[in-house]
């Protein structure tokens, strides 16, 4: 089965493994990489976690992605928008994104490219990027690593704050896995810069070096773990048997 494993079933595996520790708090994976990870993180590494069917309810089985008899759901209790936002807020929540640009202080933008006042491209805006950088664990998911989301310099637009915030009084951000088509990283390198944690199939550090538009650590250059048997069949049978992940990178 090894010989048939793709880059997005690599990805999901890895990104899974952003909660394994977590205990019970609440799995935000936003896109459709973010979302099954967070799925096999509690079918395999967490079970404690909470989950929300995406509308209302929490649910004790993820459900897969695509049509589904909702009449199937393993419904355990209530989950208003206001009892999402007591989780935010008192840190009881990981979330899993997608920013359009990072920088070195790991600054986050998925408001616009360019100048504020005259962007080239206009964005989300800020969103809950503001409130969710300072209130609860973060991680990262980006499919496409290369120097125009790994940027030099600074982010065009905050949305989510970085560790370059001296105040003595400021929040500081907790982003605890970043996991893209290249390689795995986290932000625990020297003075919270970014370091690499593993390599994945078929790519180098020049690779990655070459694709992102600022320093790195280089921690581990170790392959990334594969799936494994019961990961994937999870996966491809349970999560997502009708294999959308295969969009994101066009497998």
């Amino acid at each position: 089965m090894a010989d048939s494993i793709s880059l997005s079933e690599i990805c999901i595996t890895a990104a899974s493994k952003a909660w394994k520790d977590d205990g019970e708090l609440l799995a935000t994976g936003i896109g459709l990489i973010p979302r099954i990870a967070a799925g096999l993180a509690k079918l395999t590494c967490n079970p404690d976690l909470m989950m929300t069917d995406g509308e209302t309810f929490l649910i004790s089985k993820p459900l897969p992605m695509g049509k589904r008899d909702a009449s199937e759901d393993l419904i355990e209790g209530y989950m208003s928008y206001s009892r999402v936002f007591e989780n935010l807020w008192g840190g009881q929540r990981h979330a899993m994104v997608t920013p359009t640009q990072i920088d070195s202080f790991g600054q986050t933008n998925i408001s616009c490219i360019g100048d504020h006042s005259n962007p080239k491209v206009q964005l989300l805006g800020v969103r809950g990027f503001p409130g969710n950088f300072i209130s609860h664990r973060n991680s990262i998911f980006i499919p496409n690593h290369s120097i125009k989301t790994f940027v030099e310099g600074e982010v065009d637009m905050v949305s989510g704050m970085g560790y370059n915030n001296q105040h003595a009084l400021a929040s500081k951000p907790d982003i605890f896995s970043v996991v893209t088509n290249l390689g795995v990283f986290d932000f625990n390198g020297p003075d919270h810069q970014l370091q690499l944690l593993s390599i994945h199939p078929g790519v180098s550090i020049e690779d990655i070096i070459e694709n992102t538009g600022f320093n790195i650590a280089i921690k581990s250059d170790e392959e990334t773990t594969l799936p494994s048997d019961e990961e994937l069949t999870l996966i491809r049978e349970v999560l997502d048997p009708m294999g959308t992940r295969k969009i994101i990178f066009g497998e």
